[in-house]
């Protein structure tokens, strides 16, 4: 592994010391682009106001004018962490600005795929509804918005996704990856564009003269579930989204969130005082997305919308034995697969451009989870693949693919698409992660054109796995209220948390549990603690380590710990 050590521009962190920015806090923000104090500034004044978003204001019309009706709405969301939280943002969000008939539908993984698609729209329509609301799904359902406008149902398409070819016919679309949205906020969630629509909705509502100033809903109670959806999604956090996630977390950690967030915080025994990224992106996400990969989404939704602390409970510690079932299941396959991927190539020699695994015992819950492992693991651009368990396409796979950096994943599926035609049934995502479909008989076509692609797109400085750092630790900052204080700190995709890199000498080491490595270490001459989870190979006496601050509990004394993320040997 190359460990790299981020640049730090020195006029940049002087201007940030000089503006009461802790020195070490001034650095890290300096190497992460940051110029000013102003840009560190969360306020919820400089978010990016709605009407910026193509579609909102029209959005905002067509939802004003169907609660004037008194229509039936319904959402159609998707049956990950950020559908989920959108639903519950648009479910809550349209009760507290006064729509008296609302709803939600989401799809089976299974049975449905993804998205708006036509026997949805017909679900919806059979429901009673009179507009039909996507959250986080719908740009490239072209077939599903049209039967669902073909059964009189008006359609609102609120998404993030990248279009495809063909945008569908929904009477409003507001995604700010759409073309000719000038939004400059590319990478807000889903839930972040439902939230947006919800703002845009409470304006129309206050020039019609439902609410004034002084006297509206407060939408930003809405804040920790954005917060939630939007790190769950692992969606690069700008300006704009680190001040939603900020916004949201200060809110949860003052006690002011959805019961069910609070019970899913304690089923994972987490203070919601001391809530952190970490905790959304590793405790909470997991948790709900459990639910859409092995039971119903449905779960993980009410989770969210429910009042009621006792449910809330309930459905939270529902939501924590799911999450442990798929642990396990993940667990057997992830060792199942990573023998099959390293089974592509000769020990010694470089795994092929692409990987790509498939079982018919694999579970299609998982498959993303365990594509992410692999990527992880070998750094190829990764897809996992699942016998289809849906009535009638069991000759289908389902695969979820996972990328490494400088590899656009979705474009990758869109020339395989045109160099393959026919082969790819079903596609969509992002640049890091996609999905698509395939008939089990052009898995062998898949494979080969989509190595083919990597070969051509993919160059040995993007192959040589990196890990960016922040260089060395000064010893004054190895302490605890010091690990506190970058804790509280918003961070995530695109703003990575602090991973600190220098030579230490490592004093002794076991494996403990028999897959991670217990270490006892000096770093610049002083003794410290740190584990390196999930590997088993020992380090030499001296090495050159990338870790990130901890700090662990013994015996009452909470004391510094390093957590290895890599190595240069």
């Amino acid at each position: 592994m190359n460990l790299l050590t981020r640049d730090v521009p020195p006029r940049s962190a002087w201007a940030l010391e000089q503006a009461g920015i802790h020195p070490l806090l001034a650095r890290l923000y300096a190497a992460r682009g940051v110029q000013s104090k102003d840009e560190l500034d969360d306020a919820l004044g400089l978010l990016l106001p709605p009407a910026g978003m193509l579609g909102t204001p029209e959005a905002a019309k067509l939802l004003a004018d169907a609660m004037a009706q008194n229509k039936r709405l319904c959402i159609v969301a998707d049956y990950d962490c950020d559908g989920a939280t959108a639903c519950a943002v648009g479910v809550r969000g349209l009760r507290m600005l006064g729509a008296q008939n609302v709803s939600y539908l989401v799809p089976d993984r299974v049975v449905d795929g993804y998205g708006l698609t036509p026997p949805i729209a017909e679900r919806v329509h059979a429901q009673g509804a009179d507009v039909l609301i996507t959250v986080d799904n719908g740009i490239a359902s072209v077939a599903g918005v049209q039967a669902a406008q073909a059964l009189g149902l008006q359609v609102l398409v609120t998404d993030h996704h990248l279009p495809g070819s063909e945008l569908p016919s929904a009477e409003v679309i507001v995604n700010p990856n759409q073309p000719g949205c000038s939004f400059a906020s590319k990478s807000i969630a889903g839930v972040g564009v439902m939230f947006y629509v919800l703002l845009a909705l409470r304006a129309e509502l206050r020039q019609r003269g439902v609410f004034d100033a002084s006297h509206q809903p407060r939408l930003d109670a809405l804040l920790p579930l954005v917060a939630l959806g939007t790190v769950a999604d692992v969606v690069k956090l700008d300006a704009n989204n680190r001040r939603l996630v900020a916004q949201g977390l200060r809110r949860v950690r003052a006690g002011a969130l959805p019961p069910g967030m609070s019970a899913l915080m304690r089923a994972a025994s987490r203070e919601t005082a001391k809530a952190t990224t970490f905790d959304f992106g590793f405790a909470l996400g997991p948790r709900i997305n459990a639910a859409g990969r092995l039971a119903d989404m449905t779960l993980g939704i009410e989770c969210l919308l429910t009042d009621d602390a006792g449910r809330a409970d309930e459905l939270a510690r529902q939501l924590d034995a799911i999450n442990r079932e798929r642990r396990v299941i993940e667990g057997d396959m992830r060792e199942m697969a990573m023998e099959m991927a390293e089974s592509l190539f000769d020990e010694g020699d470089e795994p092929p451009p692409a990987i790509c695994v498939f079982d018919p015992d694999f579970h299609e819950g998982v498959v993303g989870i365990v594509a992410s492992r692999i990527k992880d693991k070998l750094h190829r651009p990764t897809f996992v693949f699942a016998a289809s368990s849906a009535p009638g396409k069991e000759h289908e796979l389902k695969g979820s693919g996972r990328s490494i950096a400088g590899f656009h994943l979705r474009d990758a599926l869109d020339l395989v698409a045109k160099r393959a035609p026919g082969v790819l049934l079903r596609f969509g995502g992002h640049a890091m992660a996609a999905g698509c479909t395939i008939a089990e008989e052009h898995l062998d076509v898949f494979e080969e054109t989509l190595n083919q692609v990597a070969l051509e797109w993919l160059d040995a400085a993007t192959l040589q796995r990196r890990l960016d750092t922040d260089g060395p630790l000064p010893a004054e900052y190895r302490r605890v209220d010091l690990v506190d204080m970058l804790h509280h700190e918003v961070w995530g995709q695109g703003f990575a948390p602090p991973v600190f890199c220098e030579e230490i000498e490592v004093v002794s080491q076991r494996l403990v549990g028999e897959k991670h490595l217990a270490l006892k270490m000096k770093h610049q001459g002083q003794p410290v603690d740190g584990i390196w989870f999930g590997r088993t190979e020992p380090l030499p006496a001296r090495v050159k380590l990338a870790y990130r601050l901890d700090a662990d509990e013994w015996q009452g004394q909470k004391r510094v710990r390093f957590l290895v993320e890599g190595a240069e040997l």
